[in-house]
């Protein structure tokens, strides 16, 4: 493909339309969850209790919380089956899976950050930070997902499971949910709006596009092997990976 055709505008395509609907439906579905969620852990302050009344009390709340979780653990699960079809039937570039060169971008990195190399790591359609987060989030929706269900249904759980199991679910539900929105609040924001490289916003999960120089900055990889274009610096020997079939995860 000729390279005039994949950038347009100074722009190229990152993510597809599907990706950035996905995208849309968990941020609303986890604003409303931790909404929700912390308002009733931490019912004792006066804004919780704010939030509890104009909801319409706490039965509402509960109402909303389970049907909101039910609608994000169907997110979730159809996301890893496409995810899984995709890459097993029709040979989509798992792009997410954590490899070795991840780690090794990581120190490089560290050196660029200390000054003691003059270039970044060159990293590939997702670098390692991006790839910890989504794991962070695949996983702990998970956890999220069967301890959720144990809550709510504790009755059904305790005729085949102890009955410690229950408080031990409410433990781990209430914990990891007030991780994952330290996580958002602390790492995933100041990466998409706060990160000097992006401010005032990272638009690309709402537009489906990226500028070609951040591209060619933080996805050098990628833009070499969908262009065909061979950037600078890149070390003598180093070959681009094998093109394959893009995926709803493009």
């Amino acid at each position: 493909m000729e390279v005039n055709k994949i950038i347009v505008g100074g722009k190229i395509k990152r993510f597809s339309l599907y990706r950035v609907f996905e995208h849309q439906f968990v941020m609303i579905t986890f604003a409303i969850l931790v909404i929700t969620g912390l308002s009733q852990k931490f019912h004792e302050y006066g804004l919780s209790q704010w939030i509890i009344i104009k909801l319409g009390g706490v039965d509402t709340v509960r109402l909303i919380h389970r049907s909101t979780g039910l609608i994000f653990a169907l997110i979730t699960i159809f996301h890893i089956i496409v995810a899984s079809v995709g890459v097993v039937f029709h040979k989509w570039q798992a792009s997410m899976v954590i490899n070795r060169k991840d780690f090794t971008d990581a120190i490089d990195n560290l050196k660029y950050y200390f000054g003691i190399t003059d270039q970044p790591a060159r990293c590939d359609r997702y670098d390692y930070k991006q790839k910890f987060e989504y794991w962070g989030v695949v996983i702990g929706g998970l956890l999220m997902m069967a301890t959720g269900f144990v809550l709510w249904f504790p009755t059904f759980f305790v005729k085949f499971l102890p009955g410690e199991f229950i408080p031990a679910a409410k433990a781990a539900h209430t914990n990891e949910a007030l991780l994952a929105f330290l996580v958002i609040i602390t790492w995933h924001l100041y990466n998409a709006i706060f990160s000097p490289e992006v401010f005032p916003l990272d638009t690309s999960i709402f537009t489906g596009r990226i500028s070609v120089e951040r591209m060619k900055h933080e996805h050098p990889l990628e833009y070499e092997r969908i262009t065909g274009e061979s950037l600078e610096h890149k070390p003598q020997g180093e070959e681009s990976s094998t093109k394959q079939k893009p995926g709803p995860s493009d």
